[in-house]
């Protein structure tokens, strides 16, 4: 099997993990989680959102955390410390805090889209047309998300040739990668191997990522697909941060399960696949968390190794 040699792992707690968080914590206790997942060895932390703290309160003190992030990075560090920017002035904040690489988001599903961002697919596409040019003006670079690649809450499945659209627009406008999010985590490794299959037709592997859910117990094997489809980039979050309060289950409930990054780095160690993270200090790192947040480790292996 012709497995990449290594992985780049974007580790999402600090920002899409702990916004989906029930219990909110302070500046410093995200600074001090950031400032340990970089310790343990991860390259690409998201470490903050610049939304307004009245949609998304866990995400407030975002300004903070870069301000301080800022003063502790040492300068040969290739630590990248990203931010979501939903909009211009999302993106004029992460300017004034220096902040070197954003992420925009789209949807693949016109109903998520109106629920979670108040329009359609097309207009939010229109709407990161200027951010991106100001974003590629001030020297940032550009991420792309899609959520709902495989499935939604509200209209079930999803078109591979919607996401394969979608994810094309994106890099048009001058994003260096696309991550492909299995929002509600009914992905299965069929579903998985159809849609990069279709994306691979016209998009480089190198400019694909994934970010895979666990809700329905079938990330590590849509990853495992992924990684033998030769994608090198795949997105979890520190003891399992996180999950989408817009996806809604049928018993009403919101979808639980990101990907831990625990997990993922012991199945990688598994495969001998390189990814430089010190498995024990990231289980370190998300009893850290976990206990500030007063839950239950979400990562098997955090709590099978502690």
């Amino acid at each position: 099997m012709n497995y990449p040699k290594s992985v780049r792992i974007v580790e999402v707690g600090p920002r899409d993990g702990l916004q989906n968080e029930k219990v909110a914590v302070d500046v410093a206790t995200k600074v001090a989680l950031i400032n340990q997942l970089a310790e343990a060895g991860l390259s690409y932390i998201e470490a903050g959102s610049f939304v307004s703290p009245k949609w998304v309160p866990q995400m407030a003190g975002s300004d903070q955390v870069f301000a301080q992030l800022s003063t502790q990075l040492p300068e040969n560090s290739n630590t990248v410390y990203a931010a979501l920017a939903p909009n211009l002035r999302g993106l004029e904040r992460a300017i004034d805090c220096d902040v070197k690489e954003v992420a925009v988001f789209a949807a693949a599903s016109e109903s998520f889209s109106q629920k979670n961002i108040n329009c359609s697919i097309a207009e939010s596409l229109e709407r990161f047309k200027p951010l991106a040019e100001q974003a590629l003006a001030n020297d940032i670079r550009l991420r792309g998300y899609i959520s709902c690649v495989v499935g939604c809450p509200y209209e079930g499945s999803v078109d591979t040739e919607t996401v394969a659209g979608i994810a094309k627009q994106l890099l048009a406008m001058g994003c260096y990668e696309i991550s492909l999010g299995d929002t509600i985590g009914v992905g299965t490794p069929a579903s998985i191997e159809k849609l990069l299959g279709r994306l691979l037709e016209d998009i480089p592997a190198e400019k694909i990522a994934v970010h895979l859910h666990d809700t329905y117990g079938q990330a590590l094997a849509n990853v495992l697909i992924a990684l033998q489809m030769g994608i090198s980039v795949i997105d979890s979050s520190v003891a399992g941060l996180g999950g989408c309060p817009y996806a809604k289950l049928a018993n009403g409930g919101a979808a639980s399960g990101n990907l831990a990054t625990e997990d993922l780095v012991y199945m990688l160690n598994g495969l001998g696949i390189e990814h430089g993270v010190d498995l024990k200090k990231l289980i370190a790192t998300g009893n850290f968390i976990s206990r500030k947040l007063q839950r239950v480790n979400g990562s098997k292996v955090g709590i099978a190794l502690q």
